[in-house]
């Protein structure tokens, strides 16, 4: 496995996953792009990757999606071309839908679901010009399942199942590859950053969350997924892919394991 001299694009690449992939894809060789609206962490994680010279930042905000055609003209002019779109960049939840403001489930689906859509599409010409381009896209185990304190970011990430389903058959001829990432529980700070009713970082870290698999561990797994060219894998515990199959093979059965579930 190698992505040696690919043009590789990671959002959400100043910490966690993001983080963690252009660590490992630097030891590759790759020549990276990384972006996240942090622009100090970026220059953190470049400091910390290898081969620093293969690597460009390009600061950017998912929520500003408007913009994001004109970040993709920057992508691709810092190396002349664009081969991989890792689309990692997001935002978590931790409230109950009576406590949620809708200012915070409609930012939640921004982000996540739209400000991706809209990045998919700034770069997509370019992929259908070179004829080749793959779209790799963290979403959740939560994007197949529903669990409690997570309403509107389910909601996101099952958005992006149906979209990027519904592209993938119709870039199917032309070269173009759709690659579908559901992380299960991995230690970041996903949960230190989750929005709660109010749109505030929830700021502490769930046990779940904490006892999760480690961020390098999920990059290794999702760059070996990207280059085997998966259409969809689940990277989680077994207790975790387990609800995945429970849910589609006897729903009434999970219903009653989610409601007494511990999913902080």
């Amino acid at each position: 496995m190698s992505f040696s001299n690919k043009v590789v694009w990671v959002t959400g690449a100043s910490s966690g996953i993001g983080k963690a992939l252009a660590i490992e894809l630097s030891k590759q060789n790759a020549k990276l792009i990384i972006s996240s609206r942090n622009l100090e962490a970026l220059t953190l994680v470049k400091q910390v990757c290898e081969n620093a010279n293969n690597i460009k930042i390009l600061a950017l905000d998912l929520e500003d999606y408007i913009s994001l055609e004109e970040k993709a003209t920057e992508a691709i002019a810092a190396f002349g071309r664009v081969d991989v779109l890792i689309n990692n960049g997001g935002i978590s939840q931790r409230s109950i839908v009576e406590e949620t403001e809708i200012t915070v489930d409609k930012r939640i689906m921004d982000i996540n679901y739209l400000g991706t859509v809209a990045l998919t599409k700034a770069i997509l010409p370019h992929f259908l010009e070179n004829k080749n381009g793959h779209f790799a896209v963290t979403t959740s185990i939560v994007g197949k399942i529903g669990t409690p304190l997570r309403s509107s970011y389910a909601a996101s990430k099952h958005a992006l199942h149906g979209f990027f389903d519904s592209f993938r058959a119709e870039v199917h001829q032309k070269n173009i590859k759709v690659t579908l990432i559901c992380p299960g529980f991995i230690n970041t700070n996903v949960s230190k950053n989750a929005l709660t009713g109010s749109g505030k970082p929830q700021g502490i870290m769930n046990a779940a969350t904490g006892n999760g698999m480690s961020a390098e561990l999920c990059a290794k797994r999702m760059l070996k997924a990207i280059n085997k060219n998966k259409e969809e894998v689940y990277i989680a515990g077994f207790k975790e892919k387990l609800g995945v199959y429970v849910k589609r093979f006897i729903p009434r059965l999970f219903s009653v394991l989610v409601r007494k579930m511990s999913v902080t």
